[in-house]
């Protein structure tokens, strides 16, 4: 398997296609938008030039990587002699039915059809195709090229060969593949998803500030970031999409998401992506300002 198409350009798109490509693969980058491709080949390239500045590769793998990534607007011509397909579009349910429709159609009848969805149903996404025990869940973590974990979701009837498959090609893309089963946000967004939505509730409940939540959470918990700039980092949008869809699934209200979380996602206030949600970006991408709304 060296042929991989990935569908998507955008932030976790082309984080994969520079985890394949840097493994020596052979990666199509597709997207509908030769802007995306543009703007998702930048990134991959400095990206890049952080790592020959670190020194973890040289200026020629810089390179190597680069020429083995071939950028397509059409799915049809970008995955006709593909091995694996990876679709990393827009966390949609409908989107993402439409393009494995096409994808079932486009793929030669062995290809391998992986989603890197979050949270929706593999079992729903491969019932849209004739393959479904070919239908498999890669969800990795942003960003891509540093994140070792990898979310191997099986649906109800992905077959134990492919999974062995994915299972194997993860790890030699370095990666640390985890095994889990098919319910909505599987273990990743299960966990993760309330202890943000429930962030969001201590700050509506006026409890504590977005700053003083942050650092509880960091110094406390010992995690990295804390919970509501991870918020701002993965995106409100996505954040709520995946709630809306954990909610939607298990049909308990603990996952129904914060009435403050969803007035954000609608006045465009998103995060880093939009400059601004619970910290101001307008002067750094660093967490470093609280959004004057809560200030």
């Amino acid at each position: 398997m060296k042929n991989v198409a990935v569908i998507g350009a955008g932030t976790m798109g082309n984080g994969i296609a520079h985890t394949f490509a840097q493994s020596g693969f052979k990666v199509n980058l597709i997207d509908i938008s030769e802007a995306s491709l543009k703007r998702g080949m930048d990134t991959i390239s400095k990206n890049l030039d952080r790592m020959v500045v670190k020194e973890k590769i040289t200026e020629a793998q810089k390179e190597e990587t680069l020429g083995n990534i071939s950028t397509f607007t059409n799915i049809t011509d970008g995955v006709k002699d593909t091995s694996l397909v990876v679709e990393a579009a827009t966390e949609n349910v409908d989107l993402k039915l439409n393009i494995f429709k096409q994808l079932d159609e486009a793929c030669p009848k062995d290809t391998i059809l992986a989603t890197n969805t979050s949270s929706i149903s593999i079992t729903q996404i491969a019932a849209v195709t004739s393959r479904p025990e070919q239908v498999i869940g890669m969800h990795f973590m942003n960003p891509v090229p540093i994140m070792k974990l990898v979310e191997i979701i099986r649906g109800y009837n992905t077959s134990d060969d492919v999974t062995n498959t994915i299972m194997e090609l993860s790890k030699t893309l370095g990666k640390v593949p985890v095994e889990v089963n098919d319910y909505p946000g599987f273990v990743a967004n299960r966990i993760l998803m309330p202890m943000i939505n429930e962030s969001i509730e201590t700050l509506y409940n006026g409890v504590a500030g977005v700053t003083e939540i942050d650092t509880v959470m960091k110094l406390g918990m010992a995690h990295p970031m804390g919970p509501l700039q991870l918020a701002d980092f993965i995106g409100l949008d996505v954040c709520l999409s995946i709630l809306n869809v954990m909610y939607d699934g298990f049909k308990n209200p603990k996952y129904a998401p914060c009435p403050l979380l969803v007035n954000m996602v609608q006045a465009g206030k998103l995060g880093v992506k939009s400059g601004e949600g619970f910290y101001d970006y307008s002067e750094s991408r660093k967490a470093e300002t609280v959004a004057k709304q809560f200030a």
